[in-house]
């Protein structure tokens, strides 16, 4: 169903904005806040999902499980040698 809603400006940028950064569209974001609003399940997609999923969700059972020995790179001293300069030794 097609409908008209009055939004404010700001919130409507902020969604827009969200939409984008999850790769949706804005109706796919508001339909899902309405769900969410009124507790009616989201429907099935043909891969189980309504929506495409984000890579953080794709990922999720696997963060964290790659262990480089560091639990800082940046800590380590080897690792941040020349950091910040040129392939010349320059700053």
């Amino acid at each position: 169903m097609r409908t008209t809603v009055d939004i404010p400006d700001e919130l409507f940028r902020q969604a827009k904005a969200v939409a984008a950064l999850q790769g949706r569209k804005l109706k796919d974001l508001v339909e899902e806040g309405l769900r969410r609003v009124v507790g009616a399940p989201e429907p099935e997609g043909p891969a189980g999902n309504s929506r495409a999923r984000t890579l953080t969700e794709l990922m999720k059972k696997w963060r964290g499980i790659v262990d480089s020995g560091v639990e800082d790179l940046a800590s380590d001293p080897k690792h941040m040698e020349g950091f910040g300069r040129d392939s010349m030794g320059n700053r």
